[in-house]
């Protein structure tokens, strides 16, 4: 769980409905880091109302600072909250690959261990 969010509205009026659903999504995501920097990530949420000539139109941007790195995903929609979800869908994403781009793979050296105690073994 991302403990360290900061959700701002620009031309928004932010509602507890959308504080707390913004909180769940995008919190949500700390699962999918590594442990180590679980402590020291921080999200910041912008939640900007554009004004269309059909109707209003939200865009939602989120930028994640974790260790070395920041993951940013902007996306705009009719609704706020399918902004969001869209949003989320795109930091799962770059959250998975960080962290098998951060994490050592335990199992890459496995390969060549065995071919050299197979090779021991025949003699």
């Amino acid at each position: 769980m991302i403990k360290n969010i900061t959700i701002t509205g620009v031309k928004y009026e932010l509602n507890d409905t959308t504080k707390k659903y913004v909180e769940r999504k995008i919190g949500g995501l700390g699962k999918y880091l590594p442990r180590h920097s679980r402590k020291s990530v921080t999200a910041d949420v912008k939640i900007k109302q554009i004004d269309n000539t059909g109707g209003n139109k939200y865009e939602v941007e989120v930028i994640i600072n974790v260790p070395d790195k920041k993951i940013t995903a902007k996306d705009s929609t009719m609704n706020v909250l399918a902004a969001v979800d869209i949003v989320e869908a795109k930091l799962n994403g770059q959250v998975r690959k960080y962290k098998d781009d951060v994490l050592a793979h335990v199992g890459s050296s496995r390969g060549i261990l065995a071919k050299l105690k197979r090779g021991l073994g025949r003699r």
